[in-house]
């Protein structure tokens, strides 16, 4: 099934300065954004960006200071204005929208949260979240049954008569979410929301935020210039350099196969464990030992024509079974013995695709054998090589890990 795509951004261009449009051909020409701006005093602040947001995603747009990210979110709602390409939300044009229409989609479709709250210091908690409301014109009493419902949703409850100055940074950002909530909006853009946040209050936020994402399943656009608070929030995460964006694609993607030296600078020093699953480091399909079918000699020469020391073992549905190991079908075949059932190792370590390497390393402690993949009715899909574990881990050459793991055998 095809997935709803709720915006779609193509070839956006946003130039900042008196000259923009001279600046636009400059850029259109190859001209680099340092030329651009000692000859036209024009900073390229989004440069050809494309992308589109699928319906109930958090699309994370992240990247260093002056990377453009914000620039570009606030192309989204049009509080920039974009000089060329198009913005489409619900397959309408946000670039090309008169002042009226993106009125209207400002109230029923898009809610913005800042990063520093915007609240009103001289209104009370529940006055704050119904103020969008009020601007809309919504009667009272309808804005503010609208208001204590989104209370409800970020936690606020009994906290309507409360002043903001009596609240703590993160009160004060839940106010801000709830008044964008207040209106039901499909989609949310999150300028850094979380960023002059407390470290654990912005933890205990980011996972509020998924909390409610899993009940609202709301379309997010998230800003941030932190690579954890990316990994951890978005579905799938864009990377932005000098208003380009580099690389889009889930964290698994862009840990595992980054498109260019700064992305993989970038992400050097994430904690891989806790991203890397066994799906992406996992041997598909290799060979296997099937219960019934195969006796010690074939199996012996099975391993030793592909340099194995264990097999998975399978029945007949492709179910795992356990492991058989090379020493043990030789002393079988010298012993003249052709059914393999005695030397079945049945209690083996296994995983499903989605295990991150986290789970996956206290099993390498407790074995000499590969992991196991298996899906959840235990069918056999893969094996994760001890090899590529520590190759995950120490980020070493697979084929030196091999040449040690090797050596240890041979021992």
């Amino acid at each position: 099934m095809n997935e709803k795509k709720k915006i779609e951004v193509q070839k956006l261009y946003l130039i900042f300065g008196r000259e923009r449009n001279k600046a636009f051909k400059m850029l259109m020409k190859g001209k680099c954004k340092q030329d651009i701006k000692k000859e036209t005093g024009c900073t390229v602040a989004v440069n050809g960006a494309s992308f589109t947001i699928n319906e109930g995603e958090i699309f994370v747009i992240m990247g260093l200071s002056g990377s453009g990210k914000s620039s570009l979110l606030r192309c989204i709602n049009r509080l920039n204005q974009p000089i060329s390409g198009s913005i489409a939300v619900n397959g309408k044009n946000i670039a090309t929208m008169t002042d009226e229409e993106l009125r209207t989609v400002r109230r029923k479709e898009l809610s913005m949260v800042f990063q520093h709250f915007g609240l009103l210091p001289h209104r009370n908690v529940l006055e704050n979240i119904a103020f969008g409301l009020e601007l809309q014109g919504v009667e009272q009493k309808e804005r503010e049954q609208k208001a204590l419902k989104s209370m409800q949703l970020v936690g606020l409850t009994g906290y309507e008569n409360q002043m903001i100055n009596e609240l703590s940074g993160g009160m004060q950002q839940r106010v801000g979410l709830a008044r964008a909530l207040a209106n039901d909006p499909e989609i949310l853009l999150m300028d850094e929301a979380f960023s002059a946040l407390d470290p654990l209050i912005r933890v205990q936020m980011q996972d509020e935020l998924l909390a409610l994402q899993s009940k609202m399943k709301k379309t997010i656009v998230f800003i941030t210039h932190d690579l954890e608070e990316a990994i951890k929030l978005g579905d799938r995460i864009a990377i932005m350099r000098d208003g380009e964006i580099q690389q889009i694609g889930t964290s698994e993607e862009i840990l595992t196969e980054p498109v260019n030296g700064y992305v993989r600078n970038f992400v050097e020093n994430v904690d891989r464990s806790r991203i890397v699953t066994a799906a992406s480091i996992m041997v598909d399909k290799p060979l296997v030992a099937r219960l019934g079918k195969e006796g010690p000699e074939v199996l012996i020469r099975k391993m030793k024509e592909n340099k194995l020391t264990v097999l998975p073992l399978v029945d007949a549905n492709g179910i795992l079974q356990g492991e058989v190991h090379l020493k043990e079908l030789v002393k079988l075949r010298e012993a003249k013995i052709k059914d393999i059932v005695s030397v079945i190792k049945h209690e083996v370590y296994s995983v499903t695709a989605d295990t991150v390497l986290e789970d996956i390393l206290p099993l390498m402690t407790r074995t000499n054998s590969p992991i196991w993949v298996v899906n959840e009715e235990r069918e056999f899909e893969g094996m994760v090589p001890l090899s590529s574990i520590i190759t995950e881990v120490t980020s070493k050459d697979k084929k030196e890990i091999n040449d040690i793991i090797q050596q240890s055998i041979d021992l």
